[in-house]
């Protein structure tokens, strides 16, 4: 008996010493989602579901963060998906509600002498409302209720507990992040690595947006001195989903009108809420959501240093970015920039993920 479990015990440390054996013991990959998630339907929403629908993932939580609409209006459409997709054993964790330091009159006085910018998020003037209210909820309000922990520290619990597991996805402003980092510096390193959506080099595009401000992406510049505090953490690994790669990427009808033929709760959630607005209708946050989860999607990269610019003037906002051999002395770590991808296979992955039946908990 005791040589037989000699021989047990022997083969568990061999097995624990194999590349990759803590992710095979898990049998899957753990993520937050950080998300400033307006609703319904969209692209915070589709990433979002995106995750979850993967049998590969297990969604530790959604922290939410202001960003494309207010704080309390995101948390209440990413419970009702929840809800809708029978997934409300996932945490919904409200974030932070404000940026750092940009606020809305000072934006104002800045576009004034600067120029207007097309999207300002929740500040947006045509949709603009109040911080405490909804807003519409067409899907129905939820039931659910969020957690009574703070995003910041949920992070922080999260990667403590599994250190070296967790993956954060950044779908929207840094804000969460940067609080996770004050609080305890090591946060960053204890994740596995950051995937985000963010940062503007180069697009080709005639979008208003960009065509006169290239360097300018909405989640660095809503909270520039979050993404600054993130952007210099030391994180073993940063993978970017640039304005650049969002651009080669299109919602279109066709690709609407294949998830709706699915059956499933996401699909039908998806088929009834996410509409085309105008002729850009980008898949941003999927495509980073997608390609984490299958990153041979992407069939170019490049590494690069980010930062933001922090002047407060013209620029203050836009994306900076460096060579290895013109970086400055404050850069942070390296940053894998995505540049080109397979685009019919993540179309096909992304209409596979969102008419999938939702994996159980």
């Amino acid at each position: 008996m005791r040589l037989r479990l000699r021989r047990i015990a022997i083969a568990v440390l061999l097995l624990t010493c194999l590349p990759g054996w803590s992710q095979q013991s898990s049998g899957k990959r753990k993520v937050i989602i950080d998300q400033d998630a307006a609703g319904p339907g969209g692209s915070d929403q589709q990433a979002i579901l995106s995750l979850i629908q993967s049998p590969q993932t297990e969604v530790l939580g959604i922290t939410v963060v202001t960003g494309d609409a207010w704080l309390k209006e995101e948390v209440a459409h990413t419970l009702r998906t929840l809800e809708i997709i029978g997934r409300t054993d996932v945490p919904v964790v409200p974030g932070a509600g404000l940026p750092l330091v940009r606020r809305k009159e000072e934006t104002e006085l800045w576009e004034q002498q600067y120029g207007s910018i097309p999207w300002l998020g929740a500040w947006t003037p045509q949709r603009y409302h109040p911080p405490d209210q909804l807003g519409e909820m067409p899907e129905g309000m939820p039931t659910t209720k969020p957690s009574q922990e703070d995003a910041a520290h949920f992070l922080l619990r999260m990667v403590r507990t599994y250190p070296h597991e967790v993956t954060i996805y950044e779908g929207g402003p840094m804000t969460n992040l940067a609080l996770a980092i004050s609080i305890d510096p090591e946060f960053a390193g204890l994740t596995k690595e950051l995937v985000f959506m963010g940062a503007s080099l180069n697009p080709k595009t005639d979008d208003p947006e960009f065509v006169n401000t290239p360097r300018h992406e909405f989640n660095l510049w809503f909270d520039p001195e979050a993404a600054r505090i993130v952007l210099r953490a030391p994180w073993k690994k940063i993978v970017c989903t640039t304005v650049d790669i969002s651009l080669k990427t299109r919602l279109t009808q066709d690709l609407l009108n294949r998830v709706k033929a699915g059956n499933t709760p996401a699909a039908r959630y998806v088929g009834t809420y996410s509409h085309l607005y105008g002729q850009y209708n980008y898949l941003w946050d999927e495509l980073a959501a997608v390609a984490w989860l299958d990153p041979t999607l992407i069939t170019a990269k490049e590494t690069r240093y980010l930062d933001v610019d922090l002047s407060r003037g013209a620029d203050y906002g836009n994306t900076l970015s460096w060579s290895e051999q013109a970086k400055p002395k404050s850069a942070g770590p390296p940053v894998e920039i995505q540049v080109d991808l397979n685009t019919e296979r993540f179309y096909k992955m992304l209409v596979d993920l969102l008419t999938a039946p939702t994996p159980k908990p």
